[in-house]
């Protein structure tokens, strides 16, 4: 019994002796000598080390590059590498700290491996404006895009989540160079993702934006001054319009000066439509900004007029009318006649679709307040051009909306436009009585000469009589 009665209150002695022995062992692991916890951060940096090196492991896979071209490329490794990328971009999302320096190189350099390659060759070697209006002719979808999407979104995500100080060491100048040719290439859906990761680097790298609008340029004038072949005109053209958007008022010298350099010029290439709405908005920005940079714009269209091509022309006449409500009006004075000369050639033109959109610009309240501005110098060149519509044009369509300006022009001055109108009769007689002169002499040199003829033949020895030596 004795033992019995021991053996109870001995028992819980060792409990209570083990539990303390825990306890202090706890203590032992988690307060270093100064207090301070250690074993929690132990057991995390071990769990961050591993984390690591399960993402530079799944970098490392992602380094290899498939053609999907080659046949000896496993389908099954492709589809591995797919699910890394996915991989790789849940982490760079759900990350809360700045990724460690080891897996942002590794990063970095996976990202380049990929996207920085040699493009394939343009499947239309002549040049892709000669098809501006057909997209096929210069979309060609990639193989290579199910891993490339990935990539670019690992890449924007970055971007997005990272302080642009960290990332400065990685997304150097020769990266941004790197990315900005990839813009050649014929893969609408790359571009459009390029276009996306090239604007977010450059709103967030303030300071490398002076050397990216600076590599643009350079991409923009080796364009319209030398090739005229480059797939990513639109997209860049896009970028800029934003970055315009953000400028501040004075405009700077330098922006002034792409404007005059590389914008205006831009009217003048053969693939000025596929991308002429964003090149509008551009330079929309700049005279809604400053409105004394229309008579510029204006005169600079103007001097690249298309003498041949109907498409540009109906786009330029479109541009003309929505800068005319921007314009300074301290400069419609200078603006209205050459303006004018312009539209009364296009609505002139034999091509319905021209002359009918340079009808409708008399529909603009603005475009007509700057005439008004204008009516002794502009009244007798458009009036001359609207008799020769309703005289000699072949579109019934055309000669109808020509009837109805005219009507307009008699209502703003009714004696100017009779006066025009006599000014026209008078010369068209002048000239006929100039033509009717003309053909008379000419009359008399044909039968002077025929006159001169006839005595040559009288004159000369027939030949029967003719001695042969």
């Amino acid at each position: 019994m004795g033992v019995q009665n021991n053996t109870p209150r001995a028992s819980p002695r060792r409990k209570s002796t083990t539990l303390q022995h825990l306890f202090d062992l706890d203590s032992k692991t988690e307060t270093g000598i100064n207090g301070k916890k250690i074993g929690t951060t132990n057991i995390g940096c071990s769990s961050s080390n591993l984390e690591n090196e399960e993402i530079l492991s799944s970098i490392s896979f992602c380094t290899f590059v498939f053609t999907f071209t080659d046949p000896s490329e496993c389908a099954t490794q492709q589809e591995l590498k797919r699910n890394k990328l996915l991989q790789l971009l849940s982490v760079v999302k759900s990350s809360k700290k700045p990724l460690h320096d080891q897996v942002m190189s590794s990063l970095i350099s996976m990202i380049s491996l990929n996207l920085f390659r040699p493009l394939p060759p343009p499947s239309n070697p002549s040049s892709a404006a000669e098809f501006p209006d057909d997209e096929d002719h210069i979309s060609t979808f990639s193989p290579l895009w199910s891993h490339l999407q990935l990539v670019y979104d690992i890449l924007i995500r970055l971007v997005i989540n990272t302080d642009p100080k960290l990332l400065r060491g990685y997304i150097d100048n020769q990266f941004l160079v790197n990315l900005l040719a990839l813009f050649q290439s014929e893969d609408p859906r790359e571009r459009d993702s390029l276009k996306n990761v090239y604007h977010r680097i450059y709103s967030r790298f303030t300071f490398s934006r002076s050397f990216m609008r600076k590599s643009m340029n350079d991409v923009f004038l080796h364009y319209v001054f030398e090739t005229e072949r480059h797939c990513g005109i639109r997209e860049l053209l896009e970028i800029w319009g934003s970055i315009i958007n953000g400028f501040t008022v004075p405009l700077k010298e330098e922006h002034k000066l792409f404007l005059m350099r590389v914008l205006i010029p831009f009217h003048k290439t053969k693939g000025m439509q596929a991308y002429h709405r964003q090149l509008a908005y551009c330079v929309s920005q700049f005279v809604q900004k400053e409105p004394v940079l229309g008579g510029i714009v204006v005169r600079g269209i103007l001097r690249y007029w298309p003498v041949t091509n109907c498409q540009k022309e109906v786009l330029l006449i479109g541009e003309l009318e929505e800068l005319v409500e921007n314009i300074d009006p301290d400069q419609y004075r200078k603006l209205a006649l050459p303006l004018c000369l312009q539209i009364t050639r296009c609505l002139n033109s034999w091509n319905s679709q021209v002359a009918e959109r340079a009808l409708y610009v008399w529909n603009n309240e603005q475009f007509v307040k700057m005439i008004s501005v204008a009516m002794e110098e502009v009244f007798p060149v458009v009036v001359e051009g609207m008799e020769k519509n309703l005289k000699w044009h072949w579109s019934k369509s055309v000669r109808q909306l020509t009837e109805n300006v005219k009507v307009m022009l008699e209502e703003m001055d009714p004696v100017l436009h009779s006066k025009c109108l006599e000014e026209i009769e008078l010369r068209e007689s002048k000239a006929h009585q100039a033509e009717i002169k003309r053909k008379e002499k000419w009359d008399r040199i044909e039968m002077a000469a025929a006159q001169h003829h006839n005595q040559h033949q009288f004159l000369q020895p027939p030949h029967f009589l003719c001695v042969s030596h």
